[in-house]
């Protein structure tokens, strides 16, 4: 018996210590039996000195403990485990308190690990300080870990660590970091935790009673602290800004609304040029102490895209019927449609930018392995040749109608492309009005570079017809679209069986035809529809359209979960290129490759399922440290405990690569 077998199917786990501890838990454990002959484990307690039953709160508790004496330095002599606090008559045993070292009848530091849900060990905790008056307080499930500094009965704030034995409290608050110390501390990988998860913390904890917009000061916070880090991208010797490093509460609105102001006037086109961060001194520290240990910058800007989807997804998007593609589903098309240096690509409903994010890094690695370049873990954060940044400058457009969606998405882009980005705020579908459009101010101080940019690309001197290689898009199924000046620019706005106007026609199926109209001969597509457009019936002349435009290249069906907790709707992926005499001649009869996915990414609530380890059953993490979404859309890598590279089994992408290679498919010859 090992403490994987106790902790197994329970909400404890041991992903925050490290091997060594967990063997030596294991090597001092017991196993023994009851009267009925069930196995049970029993260890000797370093502190109380006796055995002890080990159940999957114990065996946290005691790999904590192991943690507070080998890696803090802390002595058994200042350790009390289930330390009585008094509520009144009310008696409660706090798992694990630290006595001060001058005063040894007096809490310094308590641990909370009965309650495994964060939320609960917070509140136990609040409760366990205020009448102890202990300044410092930790609550671990194994798997999640938190440190705080009670500063009064309702404000505790978040801190990056305890202190050691030999250091202070002030040691921890006052410190400053570089980005190497942010890289080797980034709480996310530490704690296996994703940006979504601090900012539903704070928001249930802070920014819900703050009075302010949620979205809007997230996104400045983020905003801000993708610029710190930025900075320090450019100058690693530089100290980090983004911190409260023992500044007074006004000091460090004052620090961060200057930092704001800086990385407004950097990114322009974001916010607007006076733009002030609203939340009071007191909930911004709370903010920024609980943002100040992640590093938000990677390998390819993962961590912030699924923050921004969270923030983006409690807006009116799903109500429009757009919702964020999953960086695992946009990863596969990407790996699928290949695109290359030279070609140009477009996502026509582009949401926060993930197409052309994914887009970008898949053609920057391509170009690095060319010249021979290392792809780092801060890849995303790396200072580029000045080849790569005019890659993203002369061929990668987005457009989307939604301000908010747009915004998002130039941020991304803008960071990914080191200040250039095409991202638009446009009606796809009602190209006859982008000249209306283009004509208001305001509207042409933000995006009358990119505008340009997209009008060379024109077939013609309309906007009907462009000439990209590459289009991307997982357009809006909700809704009909019955303007008749709009439908009576499209084929698909007339009935199939008499050629008349069609009162209304699906969103979604006029940007089928309208994505076509961007592509050049031999231009290759994804689009992600609603199922029913492959299966019913009805739906024939669609597919039929379709067909006679294009070579049907590939339909992948991905999960029914691929879209929760915002809808249920199952969808595939349809890949298409456009018949070409040279890249995709013509034919009447062709293979198509056909996949479903069966790992599935989400459970039934849209949270994201991870990888683990079969021996341990802890999370695995990639190569630059992070968690790996469990799917079967393309192969991934991880590193076990000894550092290696485990690869594991071939997914869908690599299927129709091989598939492609074998049609001789233009892209992958």
């Amino acid at each position: 018996m090992t403490i994987y077998d106790i902790l197994k199917d329970t909400s404890y786990k041991a992903e925050q210590f490290s091997n060594e501890a967990i063997e030596r838990l294991n090597a001092r454990l017991i196993e023994r039996e009851d009267k009925n002959g069930k196995k049970y484990a029993v260890v000797s307690c370093l502190v109380r000195k006796k055995d002890i039953r080990l159940n999957p709160e114990e065996v946290v508790r005691q790999l904590f403990v192991d943690k507070l004496i080998n890696d803090y330095g802390y002595p058994v002599s200042r350790m009390k485990l289930e330390y009585q606090v008094y509520f009144g008559r009310e008696v409660k045993r706090a798992d694990i308190v630290i006595m001060d070292e001058d005063r040894p009848i007096v809490p310094y530091i308590v641990v909370e690990v009965k309650k495994p849900k964060l939320k609960d060990g917070k509140e136990q905790l609040k409760g366990y300080c205020n009448s102890t008056g202990a300044p410092i307080a930790v609550w671990t499930n194994g798997e999640q870990i938190a440190y705080y500094n009670r500063k009064d009965p309702n404000y505790f704030e978040d801190i990056r660590d305890i202190p050691k034995a030999s250091q202070t409290l002030m040691d921890i608050v006052s410190e400053r970091w570089t980005i190497e110390d942010l890289k080797a501390n980034d709480i996310l990988q530490k704690d296996r935790v994703s940006l979504k998860d601090k900012i539903k913390e704070l928001e249930d904890e802070v920014l819900a009673n703050a009075g302010v917009d949620v979205f809007e000061e997230c996104f400045k916070l983020i905003f801000t602290k993708l610029y710190d880090e930025w900075l320090s991208g450019q100058t690693p010797s530089r100290y980090l800004e983004f911190t409260n490093a023992g500044r007074t509460e006004f000091k460090l609105k004052e620090a961060i609304q200057d930092l704001f102001d800086k990385a407004n006037k950097k990114w322009k086109g974001v916010f607007e040029q006076n733009s002030k961060i609203a939340l009071s001194p007191s909930h911004l520290s709370i903010c920024v102490a609980s943002l100040q240990n992640v590093k938000l910058f990677n390998s390819n800007l993962e961590v912030v895209d699924d923050a921004f989807e969270y923030l983006m997804s409690k807006s009116s998007k799903g109500e429009k019927g757009q919702f964020f593609t999953p960086r695992y589903v946009i990863e596969m098309c990407v790996k699928m449609l290949n695109p290359k240096e030279n070609e140009k690509m477009i996502d026509t409903a582009c949401g926060s930018s993930g197409f052309p994010v994914h887009t970008i890094f898949h053609v920057w690695r391509q170009m690095a392995i060319d010249r021979n370049m290392e792809v780092s873990e801060l890849f995303s954060l790396d200072q580029k040749p000045f080849e790569f940044t005019e890659y993203v400058k002369d061929n990668i457009f987005g457009i989307d109608f939604d301000e908010k969606a747009v915004r998002v998405a130039r941020t991304l882009n803008l960071i990914a492309g080191d200040g250039h980005t095409n991202v638009l705020h446009l009606n796809t579908l009602d190209y006859d009005r982008w000249d209306e459009t283009a004509k208001q101010e305001d509207w042409m101080r933000t995006y009358f570079e990119g505008f340009d940019r997209l009008k060379e690309l024109r077939r013609g001197k309309g906007y009907q017809e462009f000439d990209f290689n590459i289009v991307m898009a997982n357009p809006p199924f909700a809704g009909d679209v019955k303007e008749t000046r709009i439908l009576g620019r499209y084929e698909m706005g007339k009935n199939p069986k008499n050629g008349k106007m069609q009162s209304k026609v699906g969103r979604d199926i006029l940007f089928i035809e309208r994505n076509l109209d961007f592509l050049r001969p031999g231009g290759r597509m994804a689009i992600v529809l609603p199922q029913g457009r492959f299966n019913n019936s009805s739906d024939k002349y669609i597919r039929e359209y379709i067909a006679e435009r294009c070579r049907i290249l590939a339909v992948v069906g991905v999960h029914g979960n691929t879209f929760k907790p915002h809808t249920g709707t199952k969808t595939s992926v349809l890949f298409v290129q456009k018949w070409d005499d040279e890249l995709c001649p013509k034919k009447e009869n062709y293979p198509i490759f056909f996949a479903t996915q069966q790992k599935r990414g989400k459970d039934n609530s849209g949270d994201k399922l991870y990888v683990t380890d079969p021996e341990t059953g802890r999370f695995v993490l990639d190569e630059h440290g992070h968690l790996i979404v469990s799917h079967d859309l393309y192969k991934v890598s991880y590193k076990n405990d000894d550092g290696e590279i485990v690869e594991m089994e071939a997914g869908i992408a690599e299927a129709f690569e091989e598939f492609a290679k074998k049609e001789g498919l233009s892209f992958f010859r």
